[in-house]
């Protein structure tokens, strides 16, 4: 491939891998994780209510990875209430994965920078050693898609298999219980999920611009090897 079409390769795959660092960025410090109704059980219940009387009774709930707010309706009209993971929630929430989840996305951000640097460096230099040529670009982008997929597979399993918006939606609720009525992932939880394939597309470039992928033997290695075996 002509090192024109190379370098432009190389140029789209470093801005890539800029945005995404900038998105992730960006995700972890939004609300915009999760988003959800709760219903007021208790309330509900000791008024019997169904149909549009239940409506009086579900309130909102969105959350990210630091903070978020709920708004609880228990037939009263809506009471807002904000609140703080650190320190606030840090005894009812799965601590060790919601920190899991904070620590990969500082890593994406990381190696999201770190392959825009060396993308853009393979662009305009002359790399000269392994880590800063196509290996290490494979390296980059191989982790940081890799941590983009476990940010969404520790998030996931936090809020679904450890209810986390229930636990969050009965934080400091001694008479009235709620259960979560609707949740669905919001635009920082999909965001992720672009890092995670932007990365998987930069390897993909990183190919097409004619590098093998590492640890792919060639034909035509295996063949000068043979020849050279046959010649002792």
């Amino acid at each position: 491939m002509p090192a024109q079409q190379k370098k432009l390769i190389f140029c789209t795959a470093g801005v890539l891998s800029f945005a995404c660092a900038l998105g992730a960025a960006a995700a972890i410090g939004t609300q915009l994780w999760v988003r959800g109704t709760i219903l007021c059980t208790t309330g509900a219940l000791l008024v019997n209510a169904t149909g549009p009387e239940l409506q009086k009774f579900i309130g909102e709930i969105q959350y990210g990875l630091f903070s978020g707010q709920r708004v609880r309706q228990c037939g009263l009209g809506g009471r807002p209430f904000q609140f703080s993971f650190f320190p606030d929630l840090l005894k009812i929430i799965p601590a060790s994965i919601h920190v899991s989840v904070i620590l990969f996305c500082t890593v994406l951000i990381v190696f999201a920078l770190v392959g825009a640097g060396f993308f853009m460096f393979n662009a305009f230099g002359s790399p000269y050693e392994t880590l800063h040529g196509p290996i290490g670009l494979y390296l980059w982008s191989f982790i940081a898609c890799s941590c983009g997929c476990l940010i969404m597979i520790l998030f996931s399993s936090e809020v679904k298999i450890h209810h986390l918006s229930e636990k969050i939606a009965n934080f400091k609720e001694g008479t009235f219980t709620f259960k979560t009525h609707s949740e669905q992932f919001a635009n920082s939880f999909w965001t992720i999920l672009a890092c995670s394939l932007v990365h998987f597309l930069n390897a993909l470039l990183i190919r097409f611009a004619g590098f093998e992928f590492p640890f792919s033997k060639s034909k035509d290695s295996g063949t000068l090897t043979g020849a050279v075996d046959l010649m002792y």
